[in-house]
């Protein structure tokens, strides 16, 4: 299989026929920030999606739903500020008219346009503000990174990354930093592509894509209604069309994995409050869910998170939050160990407590990224998830002022 280039300042316009760019309309309040992007691929696009499975969806992704339903698009507009979410009939024919706005900057059909909104729930876009705007975005081959500024809310940094085979790319930017939690989460991710891909093999392969990283992440335990994860394929670099049987259809797969890895990782890094990520692997399982089940429980749980932060390394919790997961567990069976910051493994735990330098468990919950590897002695089932430390200041933020 071809090796794959990660190009770190890689954005959503990194492959061919891709354009971006965002302003400031005054959906949100501070005047230095880009509030609303539009990305647009120069001909329509296979487009799949991935979305939250909050039961209350925001009015922006109810009517995504029904563009995306066709399985085409060409282009994105997104805003930060409002989430357009608990809004009734006014946010729906709002995020309707935000589609027929970026169709006809773009001359293309509104229903070939992606609607995405995130920020505060429950108020009403700026129409007065973003009908206008929306006609003053200039896009360019360089606008990718604008593009993922203007998605941001509580994040401190764009995030964006993009992946190069020999024939095609693809690139990717989201947001997301808090309401972080498995089964998608506050994020609005979207991405791109070159490649020419049949419809049904880019829905699969995003479906795979996003199960071992958006839905393998926490932060807070939230899961916000407006989440969103969409994929455009163009086919501008013109190589015959990827499908399942396509010889390049598993590093395609590999290569729109990686990118939803990166960035999901990102998100975690950059989580509210956030001075640790928190890496929870389980081998050993009886089955793989068991183990999606046991890493998701173990980053997800308060206790191991503000041990992390505390740097107390308590086992003890890990044990807990596994044997709470739902998999089959038989504790004579679970070894735990947690990395060393020379790149080793300490053992914590082999069916009993094991005897250790308290002052070097303590030193492995120094650094910026922590690893947990739990084996559970049960089959072959593994999987990874990630999360963030729990701090003061994730309670601040959340408890200061809106967000």
């Amino acid at each position: 299989m071809q090796e794959l280039q990660v190009l770190e300042q890689g954005t959503v316009t990194t492959p061919r026929g891709f354009t971006a760019g965002a302003v400031h309309v005054g959906v949100r309040s501070d005047w230095e920030k880009l509030d609303v992007g539009i990305l647009a691929s120069d001909v329509p696009c296979a487009a799949a999606a991935a979305s939250t499975r909050n039961r209350v969806p925001g009015a922006s992704l109810v009517i995504s739903r029904k563009h995306l339903a066709s399985g085409r698009a060409q282009a994105v507009v997104a805003n930060a500020g409002c989430a357009n979410a608990a809004t009734g009939k006014r946010g729906l024919d709002d995020a309707v008219r935000l589609a027929q706005l970026a169709g006809q900057k773009l001359g293309i059909d509104a229903h070939l346009v992606v609607v995405a909104s995130t920020g505060v729930i429950g108020t009403y876009l700026p129409m007065d503000r973003m009908a206008p705007g929306i006609g003053k975005i200039s896009l360019s081959s360089d606008g990718g990174l604008d593009f993922a500024k203007a998605i941001m809310t509580t994040d401190t940094r764009p995030k964006h990354v993009a992946v190069r085979s020999r024939d095609w790319s693809i690139g990717g930017v989201v947001k997301g930093v808090g309401m972080i939690h498995p089964n998608m989460a506050t994020m609005l991710c979207f991405m791109t592509t070159d490649a020419a891909v049949s419809q049904p093999f880019l829905q699969s392969a995003l479906a795979a894509a996003v199960e071992d990283s958006f839905n393998m992440i926490d932060v807070d335990s939230d899961t916000s209604p407006d989440d969103i994860a969409v994929v455009m394929a163009n086919g501008l670099a013109q190589g015959d069309e990827i499908d399942s049987s396509d010889p390049q259809a598993r590093l395609f797969s590999a290569a729109l994995a990686q990118v939803c890895v990166h960035l999901a990782k990102a998100m975690v890094a950059d989580a509210e409050g956030a001075t640790k990520v928190i890496e929870a692997r389980v081998e050993g399982a009886a089955s793989r869910e068991d183990a999606r089940s046991a890493a998701r429980a173990v980053i997800s749980s308060l206790g191991v998170k503000t041990a992390v932060y505390g740097r107390d390394p308590n086992w003890g919790r890990i044990l807990s939050a596994i044997g709470n997961s739902g998999a089959r567990v038989e504790e004579e069976l679970v070894k735990l160990f947690v990395a060393t910051p020379d790149g080793g493994e300490l053992q914590l735990f082999d069916g009993v407590p094991v005897e250790v330098d308290p002052a070097l468990a303590k030193s492995c919950l120094v650094p910026a990224d922590i690893r947990f590897r739990a084996h559970l002695g049960l089959g072959a089932g593994a999987a990874t998830a990630w999360g963030s430390d729990l701090t003061e200041n994730y309670v601040r933020l959340n408890s200061e002022y809106t967000t």
